[in-house]
């Protein structure tokens, strides 16, 4: 959902600490799991089991790869995350603070206002890319996000559309962004520094492109298999140029995915104009939208959107979501406060390979439908 604009802000803002992020991995492969304490034989032999019983191509449900960011100390927060997207469908990869998850890779540092933000969410893709090729769709969360709606409606809506449609919140009109953000050149230390570091400013500045048209808007997408692969790999080279135009951009997770698609001919009319995300800003609007609480609980519901934020840790509209939206097992939920995840407590699913929605499933397929009419990349003219 497109925010209102915001003023500029100031470049020196707090940056993320050395971060922690995770790999989710949707789909029939080999891998990590939350074992909730059983041995690795017993862990392998469920996943034989799993991955034997799932089953792919048309006529099943889709899958998705997630990358879910955090930073250090917010273990438990991603820990709850993780069991509210739980489905007996998916494989889960992690770094390694999270007791039973298997080891991915080592944290590094990261600035969400940089460019090191999207280095580390293109490493994620290419991961997610080189050890599984059935998922579908990527998936940008945070720890601060929480699901509205259950994984079986999640899958049961996304069955409706063509995979190859792209979830980008977009704009071509700038505003002040285009001094702000574009033509003021930034230096992101964390791309070589082992420790997060506030961003450098540059006094000199740059004019705006003509080789591209620059768009801008929300940092959270949900990509295409292939239009994820074709910014990993960049076979037609604008992937890549873009990546050393956005490295010394100011937020270019909020612009670097949306120009590279409204650009590229092959994959412009994949293109659908929302994140399904549910925000509330400020007024005026700030750099985060505002903290949700249970006041904002009937319009989150009301929003068809798949996702929220922000949320404080362990505030009541969680526990509310979770009663009344996402209807998780009181076993599961009682498990909060461990650090491991156990699998059978939060998995009471029939037949994984059927997607059964609730009125939620069926409200966000209508919605997805709705929003997927209008494809592509519209122009308009920047207001300064």
């Amino acid at each position: 959902m497109r925010p209102a604009p915001r003023s500029p802000p100031c470049l020196a803002v707090v940056a993320l600490a050395a971060s922690a992020a995770l790999l989710l991995i949707y789909g029939a492969w080999p891998g990590g799991d939350f074992g909730g304490g059983a041995s690795s034989s017993s862990r392998a032999g469920h996943q034989s089991r799993a991955a034997a019983a799932r089953q792919r191509g048309p006529g099943s449900p889709p899958a998705f790869a997630y990358w879910i960011s955090g930073t250090g100390g917010e273990g438990r927060r991603v820990l709850r995350l993780l069991r509210a997207v739980y489905h007996p469908r998916n494989r889960y990869r992690a770094w390694r603070e999270f007791g039973n998850v298997d080891v991915v890779g080592e944290g590094y540092a990261v600035d969400r206002t940089g460019s090191s933000v999207l280095a580390a969410t293109l490493h994620g893709a290419a991961v997610l890319l080189r050890i599984a090729d059935d998922w579908d769709w990527f998936v940008t969360l945070s720890s601060w996000d929480y699901p509205l709606v259950t994984q079986n409606d999640l899958l049961y809506a996304f069955s409706s559309v063509s995979r190859e449609l792209n979830f980008i919140d977009h704009t071509s009109d700038l505003g002040w962004k285009e001094h702000e953000r574009f033509e003021k050149l930034i230096v992101d230390p964390s791309l070589y520094m082992d420790r997060s570091t506030e961003l450098l400013p540059v006094t000199e500045q740059r004019q705006m492109p003509d080789a591209f048209k620059i768009f801008t808007g929300s940092p959270w997408i949900i990509l295409s298999r292939n239009f994820t692969k074709h910014c990993v790999h960049g076979w037609d080279n604008l992937p890549r140029k873009l990546l050393m135009y956005f490295a010394n951009t100011a937020y270019s997770m909020e612009s670097y995915f949306q120009t590279v698609i409204c650009n590229s001919s092959e994959f412009r009319n994949t293109t659908v104009n929302g994140d399904l995300r549910y925000f509330v800003w400020d007024d005026p609007p700030g750099l985060e939208p505002v903290v949700l609480d249970e006041s904002h609980f009937d319009s989150m519901v009301n929003s068809s959107a798949a996702f929220a934020r922000r949320f404080a840790e362990d505030a009541p509209v969680l526990k509310k979501v979770d009663d009344e939206l996402l209807s998780r097992s009181s076993v599961c939920k009682s498990s909060r406060q461990k650090r491991a995840m156990d699998v059978e407590s939060c998995s009471k699913w029939g037949d994984m390979n059927v997607a059964q929605p609730a009125p939620s499933g069926e409200r966000l397929k209508r919605f997805i439908s709705e929003i997927s009419g209008t494809r592509g990349c519209t122009l308009t003219q920047s207001r300064i």
